[in-house]
């Protein structure tokens, strides 16, 4: 089953909102397990504040020793297997990198977010060579604006574009995704009433997980050419 991590040497730059948004979307036809791998605990948190969404586990990572083993073991039960890494290079992480079959790199478009993607990048290559097979990768463009973006965040997002690979869909900056991060839950279990702006983000979650079955897709059929 797949194995998908989010990765970032730069804290803050959207791996536990967005591993939190694909998990929900992704559960809405099947099992997911995500493995908080993150001494910040951001996921743990989450599914502590409320009913946890339907078909999802989630699993606090005993650490480098064991991480492998629990991806082992979520395999098992779990159609899907998300895991929210640390914002720093380590066993664990390369660990982990080296058994995913595809590596989400979330990044801003600020120039200090997009030079952190392309280390995070390159602390993948490294692994695929120790590993001798490939290892997709892409970066997604998270908590940016949905509007107008400035000439300068222009100019960043189409020079990343252009140097690796790079998700369509981005994320933007919505008070759905924000709020789950308060209230628990997914998208879905929103209040209206509370929060604006939940169809849209709903729209936007499902873009980007179609967007990363399409890159599974696309692995596998590489795989096997």
């Amino acid at each position: 089953m797949p194995v998908i991590s989010f990765a970032s040497s730069k804290g803050g730059a959207g791996k536990t909102t967005s591993a939190i948004i694909l998990a929900t979307e992704l559960a809405q036809g099947t099992d997911v397990i995500l493995i908080d791998a993150d001494p910040a605990a951001r996921l743990t948190r989450w599914a502590g504040l409320s009913r946890t969404p339907g078909r999802i586990e989630v699993i606090a990572s005993k650490g480098e020793r064991e991480i492998q083993d629990e991806i082992a073991a979520a395999k098992e039960r779990a159609s899907f297997v998300l895991i929210d890494l640390e914002g720093s290079a380590s066993r664990l992480t390369s660990f982990s990198i080296s058994e995913s079959d595809l590596v989400i790199v979330p990044t801003g478009d600020e120039q200090q977010d997009a030079d952190e993607a392309i280390e995070t990048l390159a602390q993948i290559a490294m692994e695929e060579r120790a590993r001798r097979r490939p290892i997709p990768a892409a970066v997604l463009f998270a908590r940016t604006n949905a509007a107008v973006k400035s000439k300068l965040e222009k100019h960043i997002n189409t020079e990343l574009r252009a140097a690796t690979r790079v998700f369509d869909t981005e994320l933007h900056r919505r008070t759905a995704f924000s709020s789950l991060h308060n209230s628990g839950g997914g998208l879905r279990q929103l209040d209206p009433a509370e929060v604006n702006g939940i169809d849209k983000a709903i729209t936007n979650a499902q873009a980007f997980a179609a967007e990363v079955i399409d890159m599974l897709e696309e692995s596998r059929h590489a795989a096997f050419a």
